[in-house]
């Protein structure tokens, strides 16, 4: 089942979401990116799970929120290519980012939590980059969190791709192309 989850990740601001919407027009399953809805709601119930007030609760929510969404696409989506708005690996990075050092109990789930070995990165791009009220972080910061989302991959043993900076259509024409060609685990 893994070798047709793929994820699609990078920093902030590269348009990862709107690649994910074109491929879900295509008919593609998809798995939408947990983040924002994590800040939507603990912005709601005034919370602190949020990237500017408690960083390791924000992590621990997306983790969270990732391993729920990969056992829901497991059990429920068993035929067919799923494409995730990042994954588990994103909210690790971003742990080791914030320099949370995570549960020996989550660290044992994490490679069960496997994913086709291709993962599709989207390089910052400044002239699509700004910020929003989920999405706070600096230009700086967009493209440090770039690099290592790159080396955190890269260190679990995933095949990185760099998607071209380039339309949505053409960009969505370069992950079909890939997909189609390899479909390893």
């Amino acid at each position: 089942m893994s070798s047709k989850l793929y994820v699609i990740t990078g920093g902030p601001g590269v348009g990862k979401t709107t690649l994910i919407k074109a491929l879900e027009e295509d008919g593609y399953n998809i798995v939408p990116e947990a983040a924002r809805v994590i800040i939507q709601q603990e912005k709601a119930i005034n919370g602190d799970g949020l990237p500017w007030k408690n960083k390791e609760r924000y992590t621990d929510l997306m983790l969270e929120a990732s391993f729920r969404d990969y056992l829901r696409i497991i059990n429920d989506h068993r035929d067919g290519i799923c494409f995730f708005d990042r994954s588990i690996y994103d909210a690790i990075c971003y742990a080791g980012m914030i320099g949370y050092t995570l549960s020996e109990q989550i660290m044992k789930k994490v490679p069960d939590c496997a994913y086709n070995r291709r993962v599709f990165i989207l390089p910052p791009w400044p002239e699509i980059y700004e910020t929003d009220n989920e999405r706070k972080q600096t230009w700086e910061e967009a493209e440090y969190t770039f690099l290592q989302m790159k080396m955190t991959y890269l260190q679990y043993g995933y095949e990185v791709i760099d998607i071209p900076k380039d339309t949505v259509s053409s960009r969505k024409e370069f992950v079909l192309k890939h997909i189609v060609t390899n479909q390893s685990p």
